[in-house]
């Protein structure tokens, strides 16, 4: 079993930055990728980043070239630097570790959350 939690949400002003954490704990010689999703208010949740440990890295049209997704030697912790930040980013963070086994389906795994909120 793989644990997830995230740090570093806040209130930030337009054009500022912020960086996020997340840090897997269990079993996590089983993970495949850890990347950042969000969830703003009446909206379904998105995928911001995503790291594979081989290095592959998608990032959604909306974040590229402000995100900036980074992870350990490890690969226990992932980081989100955003940057260049607009109210619109303004969501709730989600950590997830993909787990991926010999003989089982793929497994994701969240985190509990945490707030960005880009106001001035």
């Amino acid at each position: 079993q793989v644990q997830v939690v995230e740090s570093g949400g806040g209130l930030v002003q337009p054009g500022g930055s912020l960086r996020l954490s997340c840090a897997a704990s269990g079993d996590i010689g089983s993970i495949y990728a850890m990347g950042w999703y969000r969830q703003a208010p009446g909206m379904q949740r998105e995928l911001v980043a995503d790291k594979t440990n081989a290095g592959s890295i998608n990032y959604a049209a909306s974040v590229r070239g402000r995100f900036i997704i980074s992870r350990d030697n490890a690969k226990n912790t992932v980081y989100l630097q955003m940057n260049s930040l607009k109210p619109e980013d303004t969501a709730v963070y989600y950590c997830r570790a993909l787990e991926i086994k010999h003989g089982a389906n793929p497994y994701d795994y969240w985190g509990q959350g945490t707030q960005v909120t880009v106001s001035s």
